[in-house]
Formats: structure tokens, C-alpha cells, sequence
């Protein structure tokens, strides 16, 4: 029986991977035993945050081959190939993302911890559905725990945005 492989293998417990990060090849190298919050946050990548480490907070929250995923949860050499959107890829300081503008319009912004998870979250749903009842944000929130807030303005800031992407014509904004 022929074995399969994936093109990968670790040399002294370091693979070294290939992966898009915010559109940009990237070459990683990792430990077998790392996870791809850590190396994300060791090539630069800080906007994902290191919260709880058990996919309980949401704070790592990245954009995973077009779905929301928990980088604090998938081994890093899994990564070879994927497509990642961290909050660093969604906007800039001097263009932001209409997502980005609406939590900050909405006030709900506080101390900054879980956003990134919650606007990379938001941003999925508005990809999907660029009109979302309240019931669909409250479920695309859920997992992204914020200490500060109810999370009442984090909602208003999802309909503020979508209201703003269905006027520009503008929802995967990537």
C-alpha cells in the first residue's frame, strides 16, 4: 500500500509552509507543535489576539479559506496552502474597511481586544448575507466574548456597515 503525503515534512520538527496571508505568499516555518495564532503573531501579524488559547474567546479570530476560524486551535503546518485574512488585511488606517468605520462610528470600540474577531466574523456574514436580520448577527457574534460592552453597539455597528457595503456596491472588500 502506497502511502500518502502532503508535499510536507518536518525537519527537526520545523516544517516550512506555504500560505497567502492578506493576499501576499507567504513562507512560514513552524513547529510541528505550534499553532497558527502563534506564528501569525511571530511573522508580524499582531491584530489576531492570544486570549483564552481554548477557541472560547473569539480574540483570534482570522478569515480561514473564506470562513471564520479559531487560529488558536489549528496546528500550524495545517495551514500549507490556505488562503488567511487577518484584520491587517481588511483595512488601513487611511482606508478602512466600512466595517471598521461603523465600529468606531457605533462606539463599539473599548478597549479593542475582541474586534478584530468581530469585524472579521461581521465580515463573513456580510460577505454571505449583505442584509442581516438581528437574530444573524447575534449568531455571527456568538463565540467573540467582549468584556467591555452588551454588544448592543457592535450589532448597530454590523447594520450601520451593511447599510453602507449594499450602498457602494462593496461587500467582500477584500
Amino acid at each position: 500500500m502506497k502511502k500518502k503525503t502532503t508535499g510536507l515534512e518536518a525537519v527537526n520538527g520545523v516544517f516550512e509552509i506555504s500560505l497567502g496571508v492578506n493576499g501576499a505568499k507567504r513562507t512560514f516555518a513552524v513547529k510541528n507543535t505550534e499553532f497558527l495564532l502563534d506564528a501569525l503573531r511571530r511573522y508580524g501579524y499582531k491584530g489576531a489576539k492570544k486570549g483564552c488559547d481554548t477557541g472560547d474567546c473569539g480574540s483570534c479570530t482570522v478569515i480561514f479559506n473564506g470562513k471564520p476560524a479559531l487560529a488558536c486551535l489549528i496546528p500550524a503546518f495545517t495551514a500549507h496552502g490556505a488562503a488567511i485574512t487577518t484584520i491587517e488585511g481588511l483595512g488601513t488606517v487611511r482606508d478602512p474597511h466600512p466595517l471598521q468605520e461603523a465600529f468606531v462610528e457605533a462606539g463599539a470600540v473599548q478597549c479593542g481586544f475582541c474586534i478584530p474577531g468581530m469585524i472579521l466574523s461581521s465580515k463573513h456574514l456580510l460577505d454571505v448575507n449583505p442584509e442581516p436580520s438581528e437574530e444573524e448577527i447575534k449568531k455571527y457574534l456568538d463565540g467573540n466574548l467582549c468584556r467591555c460592552t452588551g454588544y448592543v453597539k457592535q450589532i448597530k455597528a454590523v447594520k450601520a456597515a451593511a447599510k453602507k457595503l449594499r450602498g457602494k456596491g462593496r461587500v467582500s472588500g477584500v
